[in-house]
């Protein structure tokens, strides 16, 4: 890893440090800001290359996973080799990954789940479709790239298209892996599901821990192939809570009132019930961080979801502009950047206090990664589990690089 001092913010405390962590000609990123790619101690985790934030081709030759080992000097070393590798999720203890090999398309191919330990070794093929999803008539391609895995390890969710190659208003899907003992189920079906963002709750509690956090594209609009010609329209996504059967849909109160839409970025708030958004409002021209619960479900009203708690966790910073963003696992520290129309992107850590009540405190300004802020750049910084580091991607050399944050 190389020092990079000059990606500090003016202001950063006087120990932090920027380091960055990638530097070959490949371009390198960090997975996104919501995978659970960490293991639980904050020492490893994965970043990829021949990649961008978003994900990587799946016909990329060159395109891998790397573990990154903090107690040796950020030391990097393969762990995936096959191409077609995608949307791993580190198991809760720490011991394995689990990722796919995705060799789909829309109506055919195959989708093979793999898991492989931390270290490398004993690595298996698990489980491979190879014909419709069970109870169904649907193959799964277009696979999104983030995976995400309960709290227990004993299951994985994944999302996908579910076209034919052929049928116009094809819909995408939830598919719930079996970890013990091997198996997928389709849970959730629809047009509007193309961006879905599964995530997991990350509580052990019996009561949470099989809710995922979900994403729906109202008025998206794609080809029998299932690219996109619109992402989204209307009033705009909205967020959900659903369990891991499919039943007990619920609703997060935000966006689509005609004036604060969703960004299509939300995490869980660590362990915790309560989950934050980015959003974009129009007036006052803002994007904030709003946390809330889930609430009873009542036909994607948004904002104005009866019952809905919120709380403006930006409303401590003026004219906030926060866009991608984490918190650690106790839900106490939040990182997030901005847009580029502020001095190019700057990232910030701040405090959460009382879960919604209080907003974000002690602002700090970190860095000022100097990303181009392209789609192919984003900064999207997150943190380890311990809250201890952060990190984030920028193309200011030239080519895409993963950054880390210590010492803050």
């Amino acid at each position: 890893m190389q020092s990079r001092p000059d990606l500090l913010a003016p202001d950063a405390p006087s120990d932090a440090e920027v380091y960055q962590l990638t530097t070959g000609d490949l371009p390198s990123s960090h997975i996104y800001m919501e995978a659970q790619i960490f293991a639980p101690d904050s020492r490893r985790f994965l970043l990829h290359e021949s990649a961008h934030p978003h994900g990587s081709d799946k016909l990329d030759p060159k395109h891998r996973y790397l573990v990154c080992d903090l107690d040796d000097g950020c030391a990097l070393r393969p762990l995936t080799a096959t191409t077609g590798a995608t949307a791993p999720s580190v198991s809760p203890d720490g011991r394995f990954v689990y990722y796919f090999i995705d060799q789909t398309e829309p109506g055919g191919g195959s989708l093979t789940l793999v898991r492989v330990g931390l270290d490398g070794s004993d690595e298996v093929e698990l489980l491979t479709i190879d014909a419709p999803l069970p109870g169904t008539d649907y193959r799964p391609s277009r696979l999104y790239p983030l995976s995400t895995i309960r709290a227990d390890g004993s299951k994985m969710a994944l999302s996908c298209f579910l076209g034919d190659g052929h049928t116009a208003d094809a819909p995408w899907g939830l598919m719930v892996f079996d970890l013990e003992n091997p198996a997928v189920e389709l849970v959730l079906a629809g047009p509007s599901w193309c961006n879905m963002h599964p995530q997991y709750s990350r509580s052990s509690d019996p009561d949470l821990l099989r809710d995922i956090l979900i994403q729906e594209n109202h008025g998206n609009q794609v080809d029998a192939t299932g690219q996109f010609t619109r992402l989204v329209g209307g009033a705009g996504a909205d967020i959900h809570v659903i369990r891991d059967d499919g039943t007990n849909f619920r609703d997060m109160p935000w966006g689509r009132d005609g004036n604060e839409f969703c960004q299509g970025h939300q995490c869980w708030r660590g362990t915790s019930a309560w989950a934050i958004t980015s959003t974009s409002t129009r007036a006052p021209a803002e994007q904030q961080l709003i946390e809330s619960l889930p609430t009873a479900a009542s036909d994607h009203l948004g904002l104005t979801t009866p019952g809905g708690l919120r709380n403006d966790l930006s409303r401590s910073f003026a004219q906030p502009s926060f866009y991608h963003f984490a918190t650690d696992i106790a839900g106490r520290r939040l990182i997030s950047d901005t847009g580029s129309h502020d001095q190019g992107g700057r990232v910030f850590v701040a405090d959460l206090g009382t879960v919604g009540v209080d907003p974000l405190a002690n602002w700090t300004c970190l860095a000022h990664p100097k990303s181009s802020w392209a789609k192919e750049a984003h900064i999207h910084p997150f943190l380890s589990p311990d809250g201890a580091h952060g990190f984030f991607n920028s193309d200011e050399s030239g080519v895409l690089q993963a950054y880390m944050l210590r010492n803050f």
